[in-house]
């Protein structure tokens, strides 16, 4: 595994009607890009940023999100989202994230990722099901 500080990544979409909090969250929202979805694409863009280094049967999954949405996004612009690795700490990495459309800078903050073991974290969860199903 060859993970950096500096490490970047950019994903860009074009905001469609499933993107939008009207979507999510009901017909009385507007039809702009919901907070859920920006979460998850920010997510989205700094997990792919590492997994090609990862070594074989590991991944990483997210443990914080700190982040603001500063700015309305309508459906049919483009968005850009950006991760960059800014600390290692073991298994711990901390992604500093942002997000612009086609006007404006959408979004900023911090997000926080672990790497683990993908058999022993379904192992886990496998113990957590036969602990509901007794």
């Amino acid at each position: 595994m060859t993970l950096v500080p500096g490490l970047t990544n950019q994903i860009i979409i074009t905001v469609s009607e499933q993107d939008t909090a009207r979507a999510a969250g009901g017909e009385h929202l507007p039809p702009v890009f919901s907070t859920p979805r920006l979460v998850s694409y920010l997510e989205k863009t700094a997990h792919e940023s590492i997994f090609p280094l990862l070594d074989e049967g590991k991944t990483s999954v997210g443990t914080i999100v700190n982040i603001r949405h500063l700015a309305a996004t309508p459906v049919g612009m483009q968005i850009r989202f950006q991760s960059e690795l800014i600390a290692i700490n073991g298994q711990r990495l901390t992604f500093k994230v942002e997000a612009w459309d086609e006007v404006e800078q959408i979004a900023d903050g911090e997000h926080e990722r672990f790497i683990i073991d993908q058999t022993r974290f379904q192992r886990r969860l496998n113990e957590k099901l036969t602990l509901i199903n007794k």
